[in-house]
């Protein structure tokens, strides 16, 4: 039971079933981020987070807190201190971070949504490792108050479910009013020229479910992606480093599994963390001026399968440049083993525009 922290039963008897990553307050519950220094100082949350007040209003039955990545800092989901989630579609592989257990929780079915964050791909890669389903929402459009941070200009909350509809339940949670009603799915969808190298299964995996939902597909290419790149790594370095610096100073607080990592961010100069910033505004405009003529883009959420558990990275480099750029952006497993998903990414606002995408694609899938 690694993907659960805290097991709850709070809410309607009847409501849909809600799993809370642990770096979400939720009143009269600690937040421990899945990091030993602070599930040791025992602060309890005296409010709920404005995304799980959303989701109580709207009628939700809270089932518990799930385990995650620590810090949300790490993209395999494998936590030493408080155990690792075991991936229950495919046990040998990593469950992804940092989302793992809300991914973990939902792919067995024992929530019908769960919340995660997402600042580099954190409820996508998981969503995808575990063959369901989730969407980052774009930056800003919902509240990320009672969220710890990790890097607070990318930080985003959003749903994981089991399937399409699972998603647009988790969106009505997170955002009282939010419909698809009159939303249409987009009829042209850019396919992204993957700027890396991707195993061929998974882009052959992209293009069939582009086919079968009979989109009309037009090839598009972003020059400017190794800027994204690079300045997503100054980005979330520099501020993860200043969220995350002074549990350093506690003795074993932090696992060497992260605190490595988070030490190594600490050279990270303020004019290096300018300098990707202003690379950031670069990025977003050639994305935002390429959604002008295509309303979505697709392209493959893995470039690889999922490693295997005990591994020490899970690769993400489709993932976070739309991190960088603030938009939404939705991973949909499909058949055809580990990893084999669809990407799609939508304008800033677009989550209609995408879960309605991405509902004739799973409508669509024959294989």
């Amino acid at each position: 039971m690694n993907h659960w922290i805290l097991e709850l039963d709070e809410g309607p008897a009847d409501g849909p079933r809600l799993a809370v990553k642990d770096a979400i307050d939720v009143a009269g519950t600690v937040t421990t981020v899945g990091c030993k220094a602070l599930a040791d100082r025992g602060h309890v949350a005296d409010k709920d987070a404005d995304c799980v007040a959303n989701a109580r209003a709207f009628g939700a039955r809270i089932v518990g807190k799930t385990n995650l990545h620590e810090l949300c800092f790490g993209t395999t989901g494998e936590n030493p201190t408080f155990g690792t989630p075991v991936n229950p579609k495919w046990p040998d592989l990593v469950p992804g971070g940092s989302s793992s257990g809300s991914a973990v929780a939902v792919a067995l079915g024992e929530a019908d949504v769960a919340f995660g964050t997402d600042t580099g791909g954190s409820i996508r890669l998981p969503a995808t490792c575990c063959g369901v389903a989730g969407l980052k929402t774009t930056i800003g459009r919902i509240s990320v108050r009672g969220l710890w941070p990790l890097a607070p200009s990318l930080d985003t909350v959003g749903p994981i479910a089991r399937d399409v509809a699972g998603l647009v339940l988790g969106m009505q949670m997170l955002e009282p009013g939010f419909t698809l009603d009159g939303v249409g799915a987009a009829g042209v969808i850019g396919r992204v020229a993957s700027p890396v190298p991707v195993d061929p299964a998974l882009e052959e995996v992209v293009d069939r479910a582009l086919r079968d939902a009979e989109r009309n597909v037009e090839p598009v290419e972003l020059e400017g992606w190794d800027r994204g790149s690079r300045a997503f790594a100054a980005v979330i370095g520099y501020e993860a480093w200043q969220s995350d610096k002074d549990l350093m100073d506690i003795p074993g607080g932090v696992h060497d599994y992260v605190g490595e990592r988070l030490r190594g961010c600490s050279f990270i100069t303020a004019e290096a963390y300018e300098e990707a910033r202003n690379e950031q505004r670069v990025w977003t405009e050639e994305v935002e001026r390429l959604l002008k003529r295509v309303p979505v883009l697709a392209m493959p959420m893995l470039d690889a399968p999922p490693v295997r558990a005990g591994s020490d990275f899970q690769p993400n480099p489709l993932a976070y440049p739309w991190n960088m750029a603030g938009l939404p952006a939705l991973a949909l497993s499909l058949p055809g083993g580990p990893g084999a998903a669809i990407q799609l990414i939508g304008p800033r606002g677009g989550e209609e525009l995408l879960l309605a995408t991405a509902a004739v694609i799973e409508a669509s899938t024959n294989y």
